[in-house]
């Protein structure tokens, strides 16, 4: 065999295998919600959760998960649900961490309110280059949480996770810190902003309502009342 048709054979064969290995936006969108459904379940994920999650159809779950499954990023057994293998929780977490960091670029330097960078983050979480990720994080002066109080995992994969101290739990006449949202969607933000209830701020609880799990806070000197869907929503720090 000719060194020429040697190195043509090699080079279809390594354009074969990127071909197999490189990961749709669709298959890394998938890992990321198995990974952050996974983190409140702390077990396996099923089929319905997943598609409620990406709001598909769980028969599109399913043929994607024997996809994943065959690039060894998932373990899947029927009636059981998927965990992501160490190959798959690797990607995710790279996925992750460069969302988090767009985030905070597009809050700090673009003027994006936190309500609106998660779906532009969305996009730039695909973007493959490992040294533009180096560089932003460099860039960002090596920020630990992205603008919805989210820990940003570091360039080894290695995250910090959220306490499970809700807002919901502090009791009457105690102090918090508020540290980060449960629930990221919009409408929720946009309340929070109308509230004057941003990461950091510190809340008093005034009282607790047992009819309905609803509370009376003061924050910045101002009271108000919110309801147990607000309160279960929110982490916070004791103080």
């Amino acid at each position: 065999m000719s060194k020429n048709l040697f190195l043509q054979i090699e080079i279809m064969s390594l354009s074969l295998y990127f071909m197999k290995t490189e990961l749709s936006q669709t298959e890394e969108n998938y890992l990321k919600a198995i990974f952050s459904i996974s983190l409140s379940l702390n077990k396996a994920v099923s089929t319905n959760a997943i598609a409620e999650k990406l709001k598909t159809k769980a028969s599109s779950v399913t043929d994607m998960i024997k996809k994943l499954s065959e690039k060894n990023l998932v373990d899947y057994k029927k009636y059981q649900g998927v965990l992501l293998t160490e190959k798959g929780k690797k990607i995710a977490v790279k996925i992750i961490r460069k969302h988090r960091l767009w985030e905070v670029f597009l809050v700090k330097y673009l003027d994006f309110s936190w309500d609106e960078v998660h779906e532009v983050a969305e996009q730039l979480e695909h973007v493959k280059s490992t040294k533009l990720t180096q560089e932003l994080d460099r860039y960002l002066e090596y920020p630990t949480h992205d603008p919805h109080g989210d820990p940003i995992p570091d360039e080894n994969g290695k995250i910090a996770h959220h306490s499970d101290t809700m807002l919901s739990s502090i009791k009457e006449k105690q102090a918090c810190i508020v540290m980060g949202v449960k629930d990221s969607s919009t409408s929720f933000l946009k309340y929070l902003d109308n509230a004057n209830i941003k990461l950091g701020s510190v809340v008093n609880v005034i009282e607790k309502v047992a009819f309905d799990d609803s509370m009376r806070i003061e924050i910045q000197g101002a009271q108000l009342s919110i309801s147990h869907q607000i309160s279960k929503n929110l982490f916070v720090k004791k103080i």
